[in-house]
């Protein structure tokens, strides 16, 4: 008896990972059709550049670009995952940081 319940368990355990592993595949693939579609639009902003504006292009790119990022971040680095809570507060933490020597740079040059 005691091995049919744990051959039960198991199953139950294969059966519950497989499902896991469908899901997060279908994730995988959702995100890598956004982040393709995220580069053709960066291509096609600069393919448009005579209909739309170097000033919007610019921002437009560089906002496509911090999507994809962290897209690529969470989902193909798995950092959505438990146990990964220390490298994500690094990596915001080194994008504070940067943020905040760009804008004091910046202040300081304008000034």
């Amino acid at each position: 008896m005691t091995m049919n319940s744990n051959s039960s368990t198991q199953i139950d355990h294969f059966e519950f990972r497989k499902q896991k592993n469908k899901e997060e595949m279908n994730q995988q693939i959702i995100v890598f059709s956004l982040t393709l579609f995220l580069t053709i639009m960066a291509f096609a902003a600069i393919a448009f550049t005579d209909i739309i504006t170097v000033w919007f292009a610019v921002p437009f790119i560089v906002i496509l670009a911090v999507l994809q990022a962290i897209y690529q971040l969470f989902y193909f680095m798995h950092m959505n995952h438990k146990g990964h809570e220390a490298p994500i507060i690094f990596i915001f933490s080194g994008i504070l940081v940067a943020i905040v020597t760009v804008v004091a740079l910046m202040t300081i040059v304008w000034i």
